[in-house]
């Protein structure tokens, strides 16, 4: 076993001529010189110094692992590259790739040039951004060295998602995600290298297949203490499993002896650890930075250079690598050059005859520049991998069995998804951004995604559907469906794009030549032909052999017809028989098979449909959480809408939200929604959300509110809005009056607190008898101010308070007792002892209570609950000593006091409310319990317009009420203040 870290003889010599000129600004030598020609094949998002603003873009949350310099994304077609780079910065928009990664999507240099070149090719395409973001002129090592870099390869098409296995969508939600979207397996798969795998690593590069499902305990953890070289990620599998996969054989220390594939039962046992698994290839592997460098010293070296687009630009013959068994496996010590170089895996690598002494000739490089690095293994327990078939029944097994994990991927039944009956939905099945509605029945084992369906419908058990709309509904209701695969297309022909059908069968075989043996639609070719009418040379035509005809490439899906659209009824008469028009009709269609179709599919119009489907629902969702009241953030469903451009579709849902909504509370809420959506917009610039709110552009809307027409001051809102959205300032400018009319509504929502209070009627204490209300001051532990609007909106309010007395007493308290003089007299005092201020105000007639709405003015809290307790009414023709005599036979002394200073957050103005109203309403002689006391201080906080949270208030509930005689109460008045 070798153990060295630097590789030596000619591939240390070749490492020299490479990097001869590697310093930031030399010269640049032949080999290097190619690496600053641009490349039409991959775009990039550069970090924020080469982006001003794009920073403040970014819903970032701190992760819990890898800062990346770089993440790549490989892809097989240049149609995709500008699709799939939308992609990355949606998902950096969102928060999760880190602050200021550069991003990266490359095509590969041909097709079929393997994970191996791949590799190759996205690392220099990496290190040649790097070199030049960095100034320098060629490519150059250094800029590897502190670099933590991520290639994620797609791999090929994949037959049950038309946008890769990267981007097939999973069951999940994640409650804790700061912009709420779909899960695809790339963000899984982000997710746990970022913040699992790749933790604690040292500088390097990664590399990540996205072909396969894999999960990692939250508590994984590998030890990179003295580590130098390669390390594979590996994962315990069973013995079956193993059979038709690749696993590792491992020595004691951990270093890798072999890499067998597909190997014999004897020689898969040799790796079975003690409790009888064995250490599966899971498609992920580290090299450090030193390692990296050797890699890429290997791009300027035939036939080497073929896998790079350098190599095709200069002309080379493209050659097949495979990661794994044609570099990993070169660093394994229990490997003999002439077994690597000779081609023992050769079926794994290029396979090709005539490239076989191109590969031959690829190997020995590689052998030479890499196999005295020492290459390691982390075996991952608990770890969860599941390779990405082409078998259906493997593909609806993933989507469905996850239910419940040790690890992190836990799957939903429901996820982003609206079903309108959920009960029909039977245990075993999922559903993924889809809109499902009346009657859908989906029984066990079967998936649905990307789907608009109306029902009745019935998708029996082992089914797979994706990207049907509802227009396709009417032809399911015919169908009962069951172990089938049903999809919707979307595929351009020129500049046309047309939506088409494929059908299968879960027990189908895409390349299984089409004899006794195989299936269509889990039946055999002779019925299928027998059934339908359709005849061989209907789906082959005389150029395919025979031995060639497998339903990969079966003519038998339409994709126009002469005069009409084609329909999801172009494929389900498969079921039937020759019966009726399907047969003639199909006939008389153009056709395409699978795989002249993967040739043909947009997979960025597939991308904006998914996320046009989810944001329809997403619609409804919000229309759904406000009018029915729902404790749920909507913020992460703004943030991702306005990453995403669907800000306008969410304007309009909330403006009708809060046109339509009876109770004003929740018109409030769609308000406050709105001003997040503007607030977002801004993307951090503009300034601080909090500000005034009175530009006299909105007076109308606000009046129109004030005077109860909410639908019109929302239409006089969204009016003014369009106005407000040019930039920035102005947006946030926009979000603050939308914030201010919301207080309006919240204001006439709370003032609705009158209709939840009970009083009822009791004898009154004998006039002079005092009724005492003493309440303790509260402190704040936690979560003071969350449960208010628009705060608790979203992000709940969770108070936590604590009643305390001060100076060994209740600090704050009312007394109260019925008079002969038909007059009130109002005595507040307030502060301590030694600073104590005394005002006293006697009432005698209406007009004295007029300014009880005004919190500076004298008395205004006094005044505020006489009347907030109906003893007198301001808008009545009786004079104020009428009233008193006729409903309490006289009139009302109150006194009120605080020993706490002015403003010492220890809750005095709410509490004293309470306690002023509880003993107004014992002296006039109505019984009230606690629920309405709290009830009726959110009116009068209202009526004073200091509206406060709930919390304060409950204060008031903890008073202590006795009667008292009359005694001679110290009487002092504050300077510049006159009494009465």
């Amino acid at each position: 076993m070798h153990h060295g870290g630097a590789a030596g003889g000619e591939g240390a010599e070749l490492k020299g001529q490479l990097w001869e000129a590697s310093s930031c600004g030399g010269r640049k030598n032949q080999a290097s010189s190619e690496a600053l020609c641009p490349a039409e094949e991959f775009t990039a998002v550069m970090e924020p110094a080469a982006a001003p603003g794009r920073e403040a873009q970014c819903t970032w949350m701190a992760p819990r692992g890898v800062e990346w310099t770089v993440i790549v994304l490989t892809c097989q077609h240049k149609d995709s590259v500008s699709a799939f780079q939308k992609e990355l910065e949606i998902r950096w928009r969102r928060g999760v790739l880190g602050p200021h990664p550069l991003l990266l999507t490359v095509e590969d240099p041909t097709a079929r040039v393997g994970s191996g070149g791949a590799t190759l090719n996205a690392l220099l395409v990496a290190a040649e951004h790097l070199s030049a973001r960095a100034g320098c002129t060629v490519v150059t090592a250094d800029v590897l060295r502190e670099a933590r870099i991520l290639i994620l390869h797609m791999g090929r098409d994949f037959p049950f998602d038309d946008c890769s296995r990267a981007f097939t969508c999973l069951p999940v939600e994640d409650p804790n995600a700061p912009a709420e979207a779909l899960t695809c397996n790339l963000d899984s798969l982000l997710g746990t290298m970022t913040q699992q795998l790749c933790r604690g690593s040292p500088p390097g590069v990664w590399v990540c297949s996205t072909d396969m499902l894999l999960t990692v305990p939250l508590t994984a953890e590998i030890d990179w203490e003295g580590f130098q070289g390669a390390k594979v990620i590996s994962v315990p599998g069973s013995v079956s499993y193993a059979r038709n996969h690749g696993i590792y054989l491992a020595d004691q220390q951990g270093f890798v002896r072999d890499i067998i594939y597909q190997g014999p039962e004897a020689r898969i046992q040799e790796c079975s650890g003690p409790d009888g698994k064995v250490p599966l290839v899971c498609g992920v592997v580290f090299f450090s930075s030193e390692t990296a460098e050797q890699l890429l010293a290997t791009h300027v070296i035939p036939p080497l250079d073929a896998c790079t687009y350098l190599g095709l630009d200069s002309g080379a013959q493209p050659i097949q690598l495979s990661l794994f068994f044609d570099i990993v496996l070169c660093m394994a010590g229990g490997v003999t050059e002439e077994d690597f170089v000779t081609g023992r895996t050769q079926e794994v690598g290029s396979g090709h005859a005539k490239g076989a002494m191109a590969l031959r000739s690829a190997r020995s490089v590689l052998w030479k520049a890499l196999h005295a690095i020492p290459l390691s293994m982390a075996c991952i327990p608990d770890g969860c991998y599941d390779y990405m078939t082409m078998a259906a029944s493997d593909h609806i097994h993933n989507l469905t069995l996850r239910i419940s994990s040790v690890n992190t991927l836990s799957f939903r039944k429901v996820a982003h998804s609206h079903v309108a009956q959920p009960h029909l939905l039977e245990d075993g099945c999922t559903v993924t951004n889809s809109l499902l509605e009346g009657a859908v029945r989906v029984e066990p084992g079967s998936v649905l995604q990307h789907c608009h369906l109306q029902g009745p419908l019935q998708i029996g058990s082992g089914c797979l559907l994706t990207g049907l709309d509802v227009s396709s509904s009417p032809a399911l209701q015919r169908w009962r469906l069951c172990d089938v695969v049903l999809q919707g297309h979307t595929i351009r022909l020129q500049d046309m794009l047309r939506q088409v059908f494929t059908l299968t069968g879960r027990h189908d075989d895409w390349q299984s030549p089409a004899g006794a043996a195989s299936t269509y639609l889990n039946v055999p070719w002779a019925e299928f032909f027998h059934r339908t009418g359709i005849r061989e040379g209907d789906i082959w035509g005389s150029d395919v052999p025979q031995r060639s005809r497998c339903l990969l490439n079966a003519r038998l899906f339409p994709v126009l017809h002469a005069a009409e659209p084609v329909g999801v009824q172009d494929v389900l008469w498969f079921l039937g028989s020759q019966e009726g028009e399907g047969l003639g009709r199909w006939r008389a269609s153009w056709r395409m098979s699978w795989e002249q179709l993967l040739m043909c599919l947009d997979q960025e119009a597939e991308l904006v449909s998914r996320r046009a489907l989810f944001f329809h629902q997403a619609q409804g969702k919000l229309r759904r959480m406000l009018l029915e009241h729902r404790d749920c953030s909507l913020l992460p469903l703004i943030r991702s809408a306005v990453n995403e451009g669907y800000q306008e579709a969410v304007l309009s849902t909330l403006d009708l939200v809060a046109s339509v909504a009876a109770d004003p509370g929740v018109a409030a809420r769609a308000l406050a929604c709105i001003a997040d959506v503007l607030g977002c917009m801004a993307k951090g610039d503009g300034g601080l959300r909090s500000g005034p709110a009175a530009n006299q552009e909105w007076a109308p809307a606000f009046q129109q509110l004030e005077r109860g027409n909410i639908a019109e001051g929302v239409k006089e809102l969204a009016k003014e809005r369009r106005e407000w959205l040019g930039r920035p300032a102005l947006l946030v400018r926009a979000a603050r009056h939308y914030e201010g009319a919301e207080q309006i509504l919240i204001r006439q929502a709370v003032m609705s607190a009158c209709r939840f209070i009970s009083v009822g009627r009791e004898e009154p204490p004998p006039i002079g008898h005092w009724v005492l209300v003493e309440c303790p001051a509260r402190i704040d532990v936690s979560g003071g101010w969350s449960d208010t609007p628009p705060i608790t909106y979203e992000h709940g309010g969770a108070v936590v308070d604590v009643a305390i007395l001060v100076d060994g007493r209740r600090p704050i308290g009312a007394r109260a007792r019925r008079i002969a003089e038909p007059e009130l007299r109002l005595v507040s005092t307030s502060g301590m002892l030694e600073g104590e201020v005394v005002l006293e105000l006697v009432c005698q007639d209406l007009e004295d209570l007029q300014d009880y709405c005004q919190p500076h003015a004298p008395g205004a809290l006094l005044k505020a609950a006489f009347i907030c307790t109906q003893i007198v009414t301001l808008a009545s023709q009786k004079p104020l000593q009428a009233q008193l005599l006729e409903c309490s036979g006289g009139g009302f002394e109150v006194h009120s006091w605080s020993s706490l200073p002015h403003g010492s957050g220890l809750g005095t103005s709410s509490i004293l409310a309470g306690a002023v109203m509880a003993a107004l309403y014992r002296a006039a002689g109505k019984s009230t319990n606690t629920e309405s006391l709290i009830h009726a201080v959110l009116h009068l906080e209202q009526v004073l317009t200091t509206g406060r949270p709930q919390e304060l208030v409950c204060q008031a509930a903890s008073y202590r009420a006795e009667r008292r005689r009359p005694r001679e109460q110290r009487r002092a008045v504050r300077p510049g203040l006159s009494a009465r």
